[in-house]
């Protein structure tokens, strides 16, 4: 009995661009109520032990990396604009037979479009940022650093590649899966 032919790339980058958008869309209009609500304000409790949101302006990356470095901006929006270009081209040659690994593509690229939009138009204090907000706390008194919903759904869009990739068919040097 033959495979089931691989799905056409049309509709597999169509869920890709609709993740990214929705990830997009979410994270902007997120850091667009914190910039107006909690910008100079006091945290917003969700829960007292658990969850805040309270403003921050991180003009670095993650655990505060390259923050009091005056090149760190233009450093990470042209690795957000390879890594951007980077999963265009693993969208055009991915074996479509995973709608996960798509799914992993739109979700990294929604969340690092989500940051390079603040790297590019946010500025606090005279400094371009990234707004961060949710605060978790991982033990009383001790919280995990502040992130933002681009950074989440990049974080779970490349764990979830990382899960599906093993299972990804490789390419042939045509273009087609060995």
């Amino acid at each position: 009995m033959a495979a089931p032919p691989e799905p056409t790339r049309g509709p597999r980058i169509a869920l890709a661009a609709a993740i990214a958008g929705l990830s997009l869309g979410l994270d902007l209009w997120s850091k667009a109520w914190v910039w107006n609500n909690l910008r100079d304000q006091a945290a917003w409790k969700v829960s007292d032990k658990l969850l805040h949101f309270d403003f921050a302006c991180n003009p670095g990356s993650a655990f505060g990396f390259l923050n009091d470095v005056d090149w760190a901006r233009y450093f990470f929006i042209v690795i957000t604009l390879a890594a951007v270009g980077y999963l265009v081209h693993l969208a055009r040659t991915l074996p479509t037979t995973s709608r996960a690994a798509f799914v992993a593509i739109g979700l990294i690229a929604g969340g690092a479009l989500g940051n390079l939009h603040d790297r590019l138009v946010r500025v606090y204090a005279g400094d371009y940022c990234v707004v961060d907000f949710i605060v978790v706390y991982i033990w009383p008194g001790k919280t995990w650093p502040a992130f933002n919903i681009a950074d989440a759904v990049l974080v779970a869009g490349v764990l979830l590649f990382l899960l599906v990739l093993p299972r990804t068919e490789a390419p042939t040097s045509n273009g087609s899966p060995t």
